[in-house]
């Protein structure tokens, strides 16, 4: 049985929306050893750049390997 492009997108966000809580807390705690200060809503808005991208990855991969799956 085959993952419908409504289901990977689903799980995509899914997976994505569960680490920026993460991703943001580990910035807010290793930015600053690297010399990096930036404001909470600084922070918010760069785990927001990197989530969208990793969304767009995730959904990418999860499509091609259904594809290579289905030849």
């Amino acid at each position: 049985m085959s993952q419908s492009r409504t289901m990977s997108m689903i799980e995509a966000v899914t997976n994505v929306v569960a680490g920026y809580g993460i991703a943001v807390l580990t910035q807010t705690l290793i930015f600053p050893i690297f010399g990096l200060h930036v404001t909470l809503a600084q922070n918010l808005k760069i785990g927001l750049v990197f989530t969208l991208v990793s969304l767009a990855r995730s959904y990418a991969l999860r499509r091609l390997f259904e594809a290579r799956r289905l030849r």
